[in-house]
């Protein structure tokens, strides 16, 4: 028998896999089909604090190595997801995420405050990483500016919660952005990665970018980001304390890059491209999949090689 559960922010998950925030979780009807997958959770869409369209399309196209999107984070707004979490059946063993991306701190303080007065048993994750709404940096990238946030936002939700951070190339930015984030009792995890921001996909025959949005520049996700957020999740595994944990995103498109995911630290895993793809019922196939390689490789649980890659 192999145990695929695991816990994040205080929270059991039957499983570790779920949908990255941003993938069939924009309505109701996604997240019943999320709830009906065998997914080990669900989050919601990243809700800014008014309903938001989006960026134009085409905005996501599937790429040979992956995809590429800049949607601009469509949503319902937050009421619409606050509403869903206070009507959410808690007896569910699924836990339900709920992620936040207020397009200014002062609208995060506003959402997280109406959460924490809901006082409900879902989990935040703010996201700190959208990297496709025009004429907003990425907080993630600005040290000083996510510091503040934190501060500011973590004594308003009290309880557990994670953020959603881009993808770092850097050590000095690894050490940077854990020494924040392990200053902050009850930020209890970090999810990462978010997409590789502001690549540029070009079609060969008629020479015109793919996406529309931003002059075709959007975020790569998939396959080609695999190493990028194994990368990330072993850096954060190793520089966290406290019992922080880590979300593997990134390129995985069965149980093989999943099982990587937890060998390099991650505690969880969410599927982004290959769900948009494949639909819920990838779920089933990647668990399957993770059994088996346990099976062959003698592990009964995920504690049993988490965070264990070898280095040379």
């Amino acid at each position: 028998m192999v145990d695929l559960s695991t816990s994040i922010a205080g929270v059991q998950l039957p499983n570790l896999f779920f949908n990255a925030s941003g993938v069939k979780c924009q309505y109701e009807s996604d997240l019943k089909e999320l709830l009906d997958s065998e997914s080990g959770s669900l989050i919601t869409k990243s809700s800014t604090f008014e309903v938001r369209e989006g960026n134009p399309s085409p905005r996501y196209c599937p790429l040979p190595s992956g995809s590429i999107n800049s949607m601009g984070l469509p949503n319902e707004g937050y009421e619409y997801y606050l509403e869903y979490a206070k009507k959410y059946d808690y007896t569910n063993p699924k836990p339900l995420f709920v992620s936040l991306s207020g397009l200014s701190l002062q609208d995060n303080v506003k959402m997280v405050e109406k959460f924490a007065a809901a006082d409900l048993p879902c989990v935040l994750e703010v996201n700190f990483s959208c990297p496709n709404v025009p004429g907003k940096p990425q907080l993630g990238y600005d040290m000083e500016a996510m510091e503040n946030a934190l501060q500011t936002l973590a004594p308003i939700i009290k309880k557990p919660f994670g953020i959603k951070l881009p993808p770092y190339f850097d050590i000095a930015h690894f050490d940077a952005v854990a020494a924040i984030v392990n200053k902050v009792d009850n930020l209890a995890f970090v999810t990462c990665v978010n997409s590789v921001g502001n690549g540029l996909a070009i079609d060969f025959e008629t020479e015109t970018a793919i996406i529309k949005p931003k002059d075709g520049f959007g975020g790569l996700g998939g396959a080609m980001i695999l190493n990028t957020a194994l990368a990330n999740v072993n850096a954060f595994h190793r520089r966290l304390k406290g019992g922080k944990k880590v979300i593997g995103v990134g390129g995985v498109t069965s149980g093989k890059e999943a099982f990587l995911h937890v060998l390099a630290g991650a505690s969880a895993v969410q599927i982004g491209t290959q769900l948009q793809e494949e639909g819920p019922s990838f779920f089933a196939r990647v668990k399957k999949e993770l059994t088996e390689i346990m099976e062959a490789k003698g592990y009964k649980s995920l504690e049993d090689f988490r965070g264990k890659v070898k280095t040379l």
